[in-house]
């Protein structure tokens, strides 16, 4: 399963403009992390992104995780002043990973 992180927004919008994803292969990592990786995508992608119109806030930031797990890619989307608790989850996670 690849995962990949895409940000936009924040007050480093102008540095990571056209930057690509972040991507992580879970094929990659340990047993135990991909199957993490799994638990933490289903229960984001069972919770949704985050609420849709929730407001807005000067300098959020915004994030698109898109699991390509073979059959159709999963796209989730949430920003900081509107994301699940699960979508947060995942999205801590994997900036962990992604800077290890």
């Amino acid at each position: 399963m690849r995962i990949a992180l895409a940000t936009h927004g924040g007050q480093a919008a102008a540095i990571n403009r056209g930057l690509p994803p972040r991507v992580l292969d879970t094929d990659s990592l340990p047993p135990e992390q991909a199957d993490e990786a799994r638990r933490l995508v289903a229960a984001a992608s069972a919770e949704g992104g985050g609420p849709a119109g929730t407001g807005r806030a000067r300098d959020a930031m915004s994030y698109q995780i898109t699991v390509d797990d073979g059959a159709r890619p999963t796209t989730l989307t949430g920003s900081d002043v509107a994301m699940s608790p699960a979508f947060a989850t995942l999205l801590s996670w994997l900036e962990r990973h992604l800077a290890a």
